[in-house]
């Protein structure tokens, strides 16, 4: 049964940073998959944010943190990772990651906000003076 634990997040000013950390297990098909962070901030829906393809490392992010954050994975640990940089206050939220096959692009992170129906207990990032 799969299962992912983030870890990472925490209280940090305006233009700091953090490292969040995911831990996939259970996978049966961990080569083949793209892995994302999705985040979720007090009353508002859950969006897509970056995601990694395994076989291409093919990358993408949504606009807002386009050349602020950077996702990597490392295959070895099975773990994935979001550095993020230069922190607003409209980037705190729950931070969650999701592994499906396909393509890493937005219509993937879409279409994993859609069929998602279970999420791991995500870590809290918060930005705030």
């Amino acid at each position: 049964q799969l299962q992912v634990v983030e870890s990472g997040g925490g209280l940090v000013q305006p233009g700091g940073s953090l490292r969040l950390s995911c831990t996939v297990s259970g996978s049966t098909f961990f080569d083949q998959n793209v892995l994302g962070w999705f985040r979720q901030a007090p009353g508002k829906e859950r969006e897509g944010v970056s995601c990694i393809s395994y076989n291409s490392g093919r990358t993408y992010y949504t606009g807002s943190v386009q050349g602020r954050f950077t996702i990597s994975r490392d295959n070895a640990k099975n773990t994935l990772y979001l550095q993020m940089n230069s922190l607003k206050p409209e980037d705190t939220a729950m931070y969650y990651c999701a592994e499906d096959v396909g393509a890493c692009s937005a219509s993937w992170l879409q279409f994993v906000l859609g069929a998602r129906t279970n999420w791991g207990q995500g870590t809290q990032v918060t930005v705030s003076e």
